[in-house]
């Protein structure tokens, strides 16, 4: 049979406090929903931006995808978000990306799409790599003041 592990002791003797694993499940899980929903699902009341639409402008703002510039295509968009800022998964980041570039979606477009983006009938944009975006006259507005550290900035995931 295998040999029976011990957990290290810590110099304070051995002593191992029961918890009702309920509770703290409860506990615990409610403590993450909340974090989750705070920082990822809803948007900011300030600019009315999740974050992963933050980062999507943010890199394209780095990537200079000014409305007087060239169009880029989306695949490097997003492979520019999910390298640097979001480290979730590249269609999720394409959809919000989508998203931003509709006009039946914000009132004020943030991109400039060029290619199939979707139509208000239901129907899904084209694969990121046929599609290119650059950001409108409203994004470029909205990111006037980020270098004069209007904006706390945290560390991403690899920093």
């Amino acid at each position: 049979m295998g040999k029976r592990l011990l957990p290290p002791s810590d110099g304070g003797g051995d002593h191992i406090e029961p918890v009702d694993l309920k509770k703290a499940l409860e506990e615990r899980y409610l403590a993450y929903a909340l974090s989750t929903i705070m920082h990822r699902a809803l948007p900011d009341v300030r600019d009315g931006l999740k974050p992963v639409h933050r980062r999507i402008m943010h890199a394209m703002r780095l990537l200079r995808l000014n409305p007087d510039q060239g169009f880029a295509k989306c695949a490097r968009i997003v492979g520019e978000v999910m390298g640097k800022f979001h480290p979730h998964g590249d269609q999720s980041i394409y959809d919000a990306l989508v998203r931003l570039a509709q006009d039946f979606s914000m009132r004020y477009p943030l991109v400039d799409g060029q290619g199939n983006f979707g139509n208000i009938d239901g129907d899904n944009a084209a694969a990121m790599r046929y599609t290119e975006a650059r950001m409108t006259d409203v994004a470029t507005e909205l990111l006037a003041g980020i270098t004069e550290d209007a904006v706390d900035y945290r560390p991403t995931y690899n920093e």
